[in-house]
């Protein structure tokens, strides 16, 4: 708990950075767009209809949107637009924050009583005159409990801003359901409660002193928010040793490794952040393109996705291709493989296995129309299924996805039947499950392979801290530090299992 609480601050003010950029952000379109939309019902139509439009979508869906656009737009610019982190999460959240504004804006604006605007008219106001005189004040408190629910979501929604890898108190909370540490799912989400519920509070002090004529409850409650994104602002932009950034997938074996390698750079003077919880095709793309700076992937991962490549070639030689494609396109470079291997396998109950006299994958498909296929989140979509399919024509009665910790927990309660398990992952012995042979080599080669962006692949400094790692993890080892988290994650933390594997 005590290791969960350290790790909050600087979460808590990337949290409230990126939360009141959005707010601003969504003020700063809203509000004019609001005054137009009141005086233009069309417009108002178009606007709120659009607004609600983007409530529609999740807000996952919504922040991954975002980086295929802004891929798009760096491209045409040289380079120069991050498509992950900060600008994708302020740009998701300030649509999501937009129609709270926009809508409350408008009703308290059509609210007024004609009678005073013709009242303010008669006296010879301009428009202009009127908005700020008479319109606006009386509309406030409407206006306000707009910008309140806008904070409140808005800061509820941040937390997704880690799938981006934009660092937030969603940091805990996704490390925390990948390893079942609940500790931490709590302390991220009592983190993001709490500042939900305290800028709230804030904003309805500024309500009521509107509401009642009192400057000093406005200046009371704006004070504080002021000065909390002040020291935010200041506390994010400190000045720090060199820094670098590991990123990771999203499941424990991922977090585990990344420690492993943060550990190495901090060894060598390296200040560290983490960018975790991306996806296979996200987090390659981000080494490319230097949001992050080093990662491990593997090397079917790489074959089938980036590369593009169906055919299957033995470990030693899909990893001297990969290593020239990646020097002759994207200019990504490969220190090495760790040493054990990751692969994507079927796997079922031992006991469930053994009644059905299912050994393989060949045997499976005598079986898998009357089965439910449990996935993770990617692997449904992926080249990998569809050449299992292919190759031993499986057709199951339904699948599903699973985050890896629950896919699991399904396999384990009989709400699934099989699942696509990870070969070095400890929960296979700790679960006695049975892992499908493959006879036809359907799956390619999943080695681990260090890999690290272009810019550091010229630093020589950085790549030696990170050589000793290479070729240093048995699959056994490996493993062994996968199952110590999912035993007893009260004390196995991805970061003990870290330590254990580089004594």
């Amino acid at each position: 708990m005590i290791a969960a609480l350290v790790a909050l601050p600087p979460l808590v003010a990337s949290h409230l950075l990126l939360s009141g950029a959005a707010l601003g952000l969504a003020l700063l379109v809203g509000l004019p767009l609001g005054v137009a939309a009141s005086r233009r019902p069309h417009l108002g139509r178009v606007a709120l209809g659009a607004a609600s439009l983007i409530q529609t979508i999740p807000g996952l869906a919504l922040l991954a949107l975002f980086y295929p656009l802004l891929l798009a737009l760096s491209s045409l610019v040289g380079g120069a637009i991050p498509a992950l982190g900060f600008l994708p999460s302020l740009l998701a959240l300030a649509l999501y924050a937009l129609l709270p504004i926009l809508r409350n804006m408008v009703a308290g604006l059509r609210s007024i009583d004609p009678a005073v605007l013709e009242a303010a008219d008669g006296v010879g106001m301009t428009l202009r005159q009127r908005l700020w005189l008479v319109e606006a004040p009386l509309a406030a408190p409407v206006m306000m409990a707009g910008i309140r629910t806008a904070a409140v979501w808005t800061i509820g929604a941040a937390t997704l801003s880690t799938t981006v890898g934009q660092p937030s108190l969603g940091n805990p909370i996704f490390a925390g359901l990948q390893t079942e540490n609940w500790v931490l799912v709590l302390a991220g989400c009592i983190a993001a409660a709490g500042l939900a519920l305290a800028v709230d509070a804030l904003l309805a002090l500024v309500e009521s002193g509107i509401a009642r004529g009192r400057r000093g409850r406005i200046v009371a409650g704006l004070a504080p928010l002021l000065l909390a994104l002040g020291g935010a602002l200041a506390f994010t932009l400190a000045p720090a040793r060199e820094s670098v950034t590991v990123g990771a997938k999203n499941f424990s074996e991922q977090y585990i490794l990344a420690r492993l390698i943060a550990d190495r750079l901090e060894r060598a003077g390296y200040a560290v952040r983490y960018r975790e919880g991306l996806g296979s095709a996200v987090a390659f793309r981000a080494l490319a393109g230097g949001d992050i700076d080093v990662y491990v992937d593997y090397s079917g991962t790489l074959w089938t996705g980036p590369m593009g490549r169906s055919d299957v070639v033995p470990h030693g030689l899909m990893n001297a291709e990969i290593a020239r494609w990646m020097a002759a396109g994207p200019g990504t470079g490969l220190v090495g493989s760790l040493g054990f291997e990751n692969a994507y396998v079927l796997a079922m109950r031992r006991d469930a296995a053994a009644r059905l006299g299912i050994a393989s994958i060949g045997d499976l498909a005598r079986a898998a129309p009357r089965l439910l296929l449990g996935a993770d989140l990617e692997f449904l979509d992926r080249p990998e299924w569809a050449g299992i399919r292919r190759a031993y024509e499986l057709n199951f009665r339904e699948t599903r996805a699973y985050s890896p910790t629950f896919m699991y927990r399904a396999l384990r309660s009989g709400q699934a039947d099989v699942i696509s398990a990870f070969s070095s992952d400890g929960r296979i012995a700790a679960d006695r499950l049975t892992v499908l042979a493959d006879p036809k080599g359907a799956v390619p080669a999943y080695d681990a392979l260090l890999l690290v962006s272009p810019r550091r692949a010229r630093d020589a400094r950085f790549v030696g801290a990170l050589k000793p790692l290479v070729g240093s993890i048995p699959v056994d080892r490996m493993r062994e530090a996968n199952y110590m988290v999912d035993r007893d994650r009260d004390k196995a933390t991805p970061e003990a299992a870290a330590r254990w594997l580089a004594r």
